[in-house]
């Protein structure tokens, strides 16, 4: 079991966490919040990248720091942006790196197959990836977070360039690997973690909001989103009073979603999603997206 207790990282008199206290084990674990708004630094706390103010971080009870590099052993980690080596293939990079980690030829050899076959690479795997697309570039980066089989999976923001068949291989890739490893995938895209997550953590103003399975999120919203239907001149007031969530052209006119703290009679109440919790906790944050 993976927890964070208390835990705070300032920088100076910069808060970038406030006393965040959170428990994994195995599943996954969607860290959903704006940019900026300590996704990142949380990651790279749990990574040991860096060390938080005050607080601590246990793995089966105790310190992560104090294993070291016991822990990172059991660590995959996909940063934002991770460096590669563009002339490489993808197996001689992952060669590269099993060498890193110490693993043995033969061993790696055959679990470089494995990953490559689980990101759909197999058949580019001795191609140069100087030619690749973002989204092949990023599925490399996915492989090689699996390389040693990690029993702690960190991907921060790992469906940057994948299309939408990708995205949906890479969730169907989290489930299945979820059933013997803890997994936290940090996002701004919800679809990303709606569909798979066993829960979802939300951050706002630097301190945790929500640590729940979806539905519990979604109730918090009950009674508060609407849908009703409005003329465009309308719209600007509308959006003043109310927080709009979308918008769509209906027969000349405008379907409007949005939250509302009291019901009129031309409203019609809707389920929250959590797209919609998104947008109301963060409507006041410059950073989404």
């Amino acid at each position: 079991m993976l927890v964070i207790e208390n835990v705070t990282k300032q920088y100076g008199d910069f808060v970038a966490l406030r006393n965040i206290s959170l428990s994994f084990k195995n599943g996954v674990y969607g860290l959903l919040a704006p940019n900026g708004a300590g996704k990142t630094t949380l990651i790279k706390m749990l990574a040991t990248l860096i060390t938080p103010t005050a607080g601590t971080i246990t793995y089966n009870g105790e310190e992560i720091l104090a294993l070291g590099e016991g822990y990172r052993e059991k660590l995959g980690y996909l940063p934002q942006h991770f460096g590669y080596y563009k002339h490489y293939t993808p197996v001689q990079y992952l060669q590269y790196l099993a060498a890193l980690k110490g693993m043995p030829k033969e061993q790696a050899a055959s679990r470089i197959d494995e990953v490559l076959g689980l990101v759909a690479l197999s058949d580019v795997k001795k191609k140069k990836m100087r030619k690749f697309s973002g989204g092949m570039i990023q599925r490399v980066g996915i492989a090689q977070a699996l390389l040693a089989d990690p029993q702690i999976l960190i991907l921060d923001e790992p469906t940057a360039g994948l299309d939408p068949k990708e995205r949906a291989r890479f969730r169907h890739i989290l489930s299945d690997l979820a059933r013997t490893r803890i997994i936290l995938l940090s996002t701004h895209i919800v679809s990303d973690v709606e569909s798979i997550a066993n829960e979802i953590i939300m951050i706002k103003n630097k301190q945790l909001l929500y640590q729940k399975d979806v539905a519990s999120i979604c109730a918090t919203m009950s009674g508060r989103i609407f849908e009703t239907v409005i003329d465009y001149a309308d719209a600007a007031d509308f959006a003043k009073k109310y927080i709009v969530l979308a918008e769509k052209q209906e027969q000349g006119r405008m379907l409007v979603r949005f939250m509302a703290e009291e019901k009129k009679p031309d409203w019609h109440p809707v389920q929250p999603t959590l797209e919609d919790v998104f947008l109301v906790e963060y409507a006041q944050e410059s950073t989404v997206g």
